[in-house]
């Protein structure tokens, strides 16, 4: 152990994009994680693929590893190539967070510092899930394998993702540690009314209006989301679901839209701006998150709940973990299409009741604040460092 926890470390990181300019869960807790580690006085590097040349001011040390749109082997051979040019040469903690990037590192990594894993996801089940060919999930598995061999401990966002680490590779308890992710409570919190919001995005003022932010691809259950809203709007007319995201089923699920005769109810915003997300938020009834696998955390829950608006999930993954503290009528009771058209139509008409503003502030800021939690991932990275023996 340090002798003392408190004082300044040195702690190297190792991730997949930069946010904002490549959104995504994974890339925001790791630059929320990092600066709130360089608040406290660490000193942090953050190795990771996209950088872009010029990039706003920030107190992390960068390090480019790769282009992501380059060839793999490509990628594979920069990535160790320009790790051996980080300014970070002795950290006392590494905490690596894809596998992509930490397998070219591996006979690289500083043999004296505690190496830490943050499972945020089952790397080949996703790629699985979305219908990648047989050959490239099995090489996202053998590279998985290899890379958490390495590794002294692991950070997962719930316990049921702790279970899939677990039972999946193999990785015994005792070095799995549940940290929950955290949510920046200034950036996300419930400044404007939720007339104000909707004018700032020139939403109508007079609708029931739903929100959610997905990648969209088939584990996100968007599909089975626009039926539902086929159903619910036969009881609540008023209803009107912004999609905000970009992914390979955009088309189909516009068709989607179109056949349900739903041109009036749902729109597919893209992308949209980091500033605006926030904003979005406060201007919802309510946000939904209708995944079907493989959610691990649910980052899009505790931003909404931050900005004192209501989130329902699916019984998926990590997410029943955020919700159920708040109320557990904020869960459907499957991932069926029914189930969620249900509890849909309870929340919206009264049937069940929705937790104040306020409500959902507090829990938010009282559960998930990054300065709740950054503390705590910092405890376990830091667990035997200056003392690791090989």
């Amino acid at each position: 152990m340090r002798d003392d926890m408190t004082a300044p470390a040195r702690i190297l990181c190792v991730g997949k994009e930069w946010f904002p300019e490549t959104p995504g869960g994974l890339n925001r807790y790791v630059y929320e994680l990092t600066h709130q580690l360089t608040e406290g006085q660490d000193q942090v590097e953050l190795c990771i693929a996209g950088l872009p040349e010029i990039h706003r001011h920030t107190s992390v040390a960068l390090t480019r590893l790769a282009s992501p749109q380059s060839p793999l082997l490509k990628r594979l051979r920069s990535t160790e190539k320009q790790f051996a040019n980080r300014s970070l040469r002795a950290p006392d903690a590494i905490n690596l967070h894809f596998a992509l990037y930490s397998f070219p590192l591996l006979r690289s990594l500083p043999e004296h510092a505690p190496v830490t894993f943050t499972f945020h996801g089952p790397w080949a089940a996703e790629g699985q899930r979305e219908q990648q060919g047989r050959w490239g999930i099995l090489f996202k598995q053998w590279m998985e394998q290899r890379v958490y061999r390495r590794c002294d401990r692991f950070i997962v966002l719930s316990k049921a993702f702790g279970k899939i680490l677990h039972e999946t590779y193999q990785v015994p308890w005792d070095r799995i540690h549940i940290i929950p992710g955290g949510v920046n409570t200034t950036r996300f919190q419930p400044n404007l009314s939720r007339q104000e919001a909707r004018a700032k995005l020139n939403w109508q003022s007079d609708q029931t209006i739903l929100f959610t932010s997905r990648r969209l691809v088939h584990r996100m259950g968007l599909d089975k989301l626009l039926l539902a809203i086929a159903q619910v709007k036969e009881q609540v007319p008023t209803i009107w679901l912004a999609i905000a995201g970009k992914g390979p089923l955009r088309e189909a699920l516009e068709r989607q839209v179109q056949e349900l005769g739903l041109s009036n109810h749902v729109q597919l915003l893209g992308f949209l701006p980091d500033e605006q997300l926030p904003i979005a938020y406060q201007a919802a009834d309510l946000t939904v998150v209708p995944s079907q696998s493989l959610e691990g955390f649910g980052l899009i829950l505790v931003e909404s709940l931050a900005c004192g608006t209501p989130a329902l999930c699916t019984p998926v993954g990590g997410m029943p973990e955020v919700v159920a503290g708040l109320s557990t009528d904020l869960m459907t009771r499957s991932t069926d299409t029914d189930a969620i058209a249900d509890r849909l139509t309870d929340l919206l008409t009264g049937k069940l009741p929705l937790p104040s503003r306020e409500t959902c502030r507090e829990y938010a800021c009282s559960h998930f604040d990054w300065q709740i939690i950054a503390p705590q991932v910092r405890d376990v990275l830091l667990t035997g460092a200056n003392s690791r023996a090989h």
